[in-house]
């Protein structure tokens, strides 16, 4: 009978575990293990998934309603304000009103009221938002922004299809794409900014979605000449498809981005990760939470 020495034996051993065969059950374990975790995503939290396509539908469709009310040549509203910054303004301040109205909804307030991949894949780098839950998000504000702005379309008809009104798409001025590159990384950066930081500091947290509205009114005002206003993927891939245009779209889909995982770093640079304590914009509920969250931390006390 042949023995083996310790080298032979560990020899055997590593042989044993790089052969194909344990290698293809590992694999079959870890494909097992993420199809449970996509189920288990799946079954449990649905409802925040539907309430984030919901949100950004409806944000949409307010959208579309605000911007054939003061953009349509036939509308009385234009007809009386002759001046575009006037009217920007007005959809400006229609907008920032149907943001703070989402995000202190209940739909807001359940799901965390993102309405933004940009927004959910920056807190899914914080590591607040679990791989499984952010691709759902993403999924439902693509699916839910498409569909507002076609419900739109069936109940407006001609008129959000009118060149001016045009689905409410958002395209480059006169500029051209790289300066709406660098206006939408701008509004990012500060937009996001602004969310850690308020919605993480203990006497500001209640007031984060106003804070997000009157920014919002802000940016329609005076960023939208230079690059439409977006500062979100789904928001402008949901008046692109209807409306056939796709002019500059790459921009749409990597500065919000960009500008939002720079503030993300500045932020973990300046306060760092145990200062990101949740991923929803208005806490001050009882709704559950299916975020990474350490809210309680804030010792903000009884919420309401």
């Amino acid at each position: 009978m042949k023995l083996l020495g310790r080298s032979g034996i560990e020899t055997s051993v590593a042989t044993t575990l790089s052969s194909p065969s344990v290698n293809h059950a590992t694999a079959g374990t870890s494909a097992v293990q993420r199809d449970h975790q996509f189920l288990t995503a799946l079954r449990q939290h649905w409802p925040e998934y539907v309430m984030e396509g919901a949100e950004l539908g409806l944000f949409m469709i307010s959208a579309c309603v605000v911007v054939v009310l003061l953009e349509h040549p036939t509308s009385a509203i234009t007809q009386a304000l002759p001046h575009p910054f006037l009217r920007r303004v007005l959809i400006g301040i229609a907008m920032g009103l149907t943001a703070i109205g989402l995000i202190y909804s209940p739909l807001g307030k359940r799901s965390g009221a993102h309405f933004n991949p940009s927004v959910t894949l920056t807190f899914l780098r914080l590591g607040k938002v679990r791989p499984w839950d952010a691709l759902f998000y993403v999924v439902a504000q693509f699916t839910g922004g498409l569909l507002g702005v076609l419900l739109a379309g069936v109940i407006l008809s001609d008129l959000v299809a009118h060149p001016s009104v045009n689905y409410a798409v958002t395209t480059p001025g006169a500029g051209g794409p790289w300066i709406a590159f660098i206006a939408e990384v701008t509004i990012a950066f500060i937009q996001m900014s602004m969310v850690l930081r308020v919605s993480n500091t203990t006497y500001l947290a209640r007031f984060t979605g106003l804070f997000a509205g009157v920014m919002v009114a802000m940016y329609i005002s005076l960023e939208a000449p230079y690059s439409g206003m977006s500062m979100n993927p789904a928001r402008t891939f949901a008046s692109a498809f209807p409306a056939q245009v796709w002019t500059a779209l790459w921009v749409y889909f990597t500065a919000p981005l960009v500008g939002m995982f720079l503030a993300a770093e500045l932020y973990l640079r300046r306060h760092g990760l145990h200062q990101v304590f949740c991923a929803k914009l208005h806490h001050y509920n009882k709704q559950r939470c299916i975020f990474r969250c350490r809210f309680e931390e804030m010792g903000l006390g009884t919420r309401s």
